[in-house]
């Protein structure tokens, strides 16, 4: 496979694309076949030796991922080969194949693609987490956002509109802060050719910004928390510009203002349930549409390099994402139709709703699951189910009685059949992280309404009924499922089907 290699401490034209052996995965890792990978400023940090975190030469930056799942560590339960995820990774993104801990992984939503996958959690994770746990903005309050424009910048611009904030975007020229106003800042400041203090006061009547967002650092520093109102919260986001800036702690005293570091990557290892939660929340704005995503540029996996220079000068608007892979004229299909440990389609477009761990299940009774894929009944899957029965009725493997004996001439499914292919539609609807076991194991008010003919499409939908807490810390979990014929009205089977999560 191949990969872009750090192979030495510098920049990254020093970077080196090879090929290498696929990686090994651990117990508890999965191995991702990466189709995407976002562009951030710890990616220069980390080649340059001057992050926190100093992987082992050689490495390859790149520390988010979109991709597919092809293989599973032994105590990885709540993912499927062919599952499409993303994962934060720190580094190893810059690759064709990652390996990773399964609890830095998560499912991608149905219908976003590669790129917006892969560009998200870095930017908006970082944001979410700094304006949600961190600066806790409120509805009218002014937020001063410096380097507005980069990637980190302009998800902050997003959601602080959506909080209901009045923002002022500060960038370095104009096409920046055109791309800001195209986001929802209500003010916009060239820090290059205006003065920011003079600017602010006239903005905010002399009161002062309520919240800073500082990802440069630098210079700005200083003049932006001598901008900030009484009980104002100062964000250190990072420091693009290079400088880390030594304050004056008098001016926090005088303003009785609070600093706050933010370090998304702890706070996501430290408070992992908050994190998945945010997440959560990300991904519903993104899909229903009230934040997007702005792309700088995709760059081919061969031009990486030129990516993280272009981001290091400062010439990337929003994000920039590496594609890997040819994936546009050959997309992997693995073999299968049903979603196992061992084989998955990629191509369906159902995501498994994920829940953090089994406690979870307890604040969402009556949550609506979905729906699963089409599955189609055919002669080879009715007669494979009479030879694991030993029931050999000819209503269900002789097609040629079939045609002059029954009304439609038609041979029936069992309805045995129909009922155990539950736990192969709950795969693809249902997923729960940290769980030693998931076993279904009894049906209650079973009826099998409408008979399933072969080559009739079915499918399953599903909501949790119930859940009960065990005294040996499992979970008892009621789910009522229905399962559908396709152009019929009537069900062919409702059930609900109880299960132990250990």
């Amino acid at each position: 496979m191949k990969a872009l290699l750090c192979k030495t401490i510098g920049n990254a034209q020093s970077l080196l694309l090879q090929d290498i052996e696929e990686p090994i995965i651990g117990d508890n890792q999965v191995l991702i076949s990466v189709r995407a990978c976002g562009v951030n400023f710890p990616d220069n940090l980390i080649i340059q030796g001057k992050y926190q975190f100093k992987p082992i030469i050689p490495f390859a930056p790149g520390g988010e991922v979109s991709g597919v799942i092809i293989r599973l560590g032994k105590h990885v339960t709540n993912f499927f080969i062919g599952t499409r995820v993303i994962a934060l990774c720190c580094w190893g993104g810059f690759a064709e194949q990652l390996a990773v801990d399964a609890n830095r992984v998560f499912h991608i939503p149905d219908k976003m693609d590669w790129f917006t996958a892969a560009g998200t959690l870095y930017n908006y994770g970082t944001s979410f987490y700094a304006l949600k746990q961190k600066a806790q903005i409120q509805s009218g309050e002014t937020i001063l956002i410096l380097g507005a424009a980069g990637g980190v910048g302009l998800a902050a611009v997003e959601l602080a509109k959506q909080k209901g904030a009045i923002v002022i975007a500060c960038a370095s020229t104009e096409e920046k802060l055109a791309v800001c106003k195209s986001k929802g800042a209500d003010f916009t400041i060239n820090y290059l050719s205006s003065d920011l203090k003079e600017k602010i006061n006239i903005i905010t009547n002399n009161k002062g910004v309520d919240i800073v967002y500082d990802p440069v650092g630098g210079e700005l520093a200083e003049i932006a928390i001598r901008c900030i109102a009484w009980n104002g919260r100062y964000l250190v986001v990072g420091f693009a510009s290079g400088i880390i800036p030594k304050l004056s702690f008098n001016l926090a005293l005088l303003k009785g203002c609070s600093i706050f570091g933010i370090f998304w990557g702890s706070f996501a290892e430290k408070e992992p349930l908050e994190n998945y939660k945010n997440i959560n929340e990300l991904l519903t704005m993104l899909l229903s549409g009230k934040i997007k995503q702005h792309r700088h540029k995709i760059y081919p996996l061969e031009n990486a390099a030129e990516a993280l220079q272009d981001l290091q000068d400062q010439k990337v608007i929003g994000k920039a994402i590496i594609k890997i892979g040819n994936w546009e004229e050959s997309l992997v299909e693995l073999n299968s139709n049903r979603p196992t440990r061992d084989s998955f389609k990629e191509e369906t477009s159902i995501s498994p709703i994920h829940f953090y761990d089994k406690s979870e299940l307890l604040k969402n009774i009556g949550k609506d699951l979905g729906k699963t894929e089409w599955l189609t009944i055919n002669q080879d899957r009715i007669e494979q189910f009479a030879e694991a029965t030993l029931d050999f009725q000819w209503v269900h493997i002789d097609p040629e009685k079939a045609k002059t004996d029954l009304p439609n001439g038609k041979t029936i499914a069992h309805g045995y059949l129909t009922m155990s292919l539950v736990s192969n539609f709950l795969y693809q609807i249902i997923s729960i992280g940290k769980v030693n076991s998931f076993i279904n194991y009894g049906i209650n008010k079973a009826r099998f309404i409408s008979p399933v003919q072969v080559g009739s499409e079915i499918r399953m939908w599903a909501n949790i009924n119930n859940v009960e807490e065990m005294p040996n810390s499992s979970i008892k979990l009621f789910l009522n499922c229905t399962i559908e014929i396709k152009g019929q009205k009537k069900p062919a089977f409702v059930a609900e089907i109880i299960s132990m999560i250990f």
